[in-house]
């Protein structure tokens, strides 16, 4: 495996808040986000907070499309101008960006085929085997009346309730492991830790492994 002895900054990018660290340092800081917000707000809130570590790599986990480091839509819960904007000019270094779903299934591989669902906002999925990270846009796919996100989403489990939201995380799982045959499942997100019973074969994430995926961006050898 590559390793490399540069410092890294993470930026993990949701629609409420930012949240960022860099190779070393004890604690993450959270910059509030929007429905309003743009990299144009955002880079200079990210240079700022952290202008006390040192890093000259960065890895951008970003919620939506991304395509051979390029993003290739603006999110649905923020702002404009993502898909056109130069990060790498921006911030005056090199940048990995990938799907934010795709950097946490990163960091909670632990060397099996890994399925990771993402049960926030919305649903992201991704998969990671033979050091290879597959973005899956899962969550947009047709499911019922609707397609699987908008079963899974924090707007159905605040409408509907916690009962009716977990049936369908369950059937979902179900319906994503006999497609994809996955040997490990990791069920992440701010919704995730809700579940009263994880659904067989399955075991809950935590926002850190978004970081640890962001820094074994550079540390290690993965395709994309």
């Amino acid at each position: 495996m590559k390793k490399t002895s540069k410092k890294i900054l993470v930026i993990d990018i949701g629609g409420s808040n930012v949240k960022i660290l860099a190779s070393g340092a004890s604690e993450r800081i959270k910059i509030p986000s929007g429905p309003d917000f743009t990299p144009e707000q955002m880079v200079p809130l990210v240079k700022e907070h952290a202008s006390e570590w040192e890093y000259d790599l960065i890895t951008m986990g970003y919620p939506g499309v991304v395509k051979h480091n390029n993003i290739l839509n603006d999110p649905v819960n923020m702002g404009s101008g993502w898909s056109k904007f130069d990060f790498e000019a921006a911030f005056g270094m090199p940048i990995k960006i990938l799907n934010d779903a795709a950097m946490q299934a990163l960091g909670s591989y632990e060397g099996k085929k890994l399925l990771f669902m993402g049960l926030g906002t919305g649903l992201g999925t991704a998969m990671v085997m033979n050091h290879t990270i597959i973005p899956i846009e899962g969550g947009h796919l047709p499911y019922k009346k609707s397609t699987f996100e908008n079963y899974l989403g924090k707007a159905y489990l605040q409408k509907n309730g916690q009962k009716r939201w977990e049936k369908h995380v369950r059937k979902v799982v179900e319906i994503f492991a006999d497609a994809l045959q996955p040997d490990d499942i990791v069920l992440g997100g701010g919704n995730s830790k809700l579940l009263q019973d994880l659904p067989e074969g399955c075991r809950l994430g935590t926002n850190q492994n978004a970081f640890k995926g962001g820094f074994k961006m550079w540390e290690e050898d993965f395709w994309i």
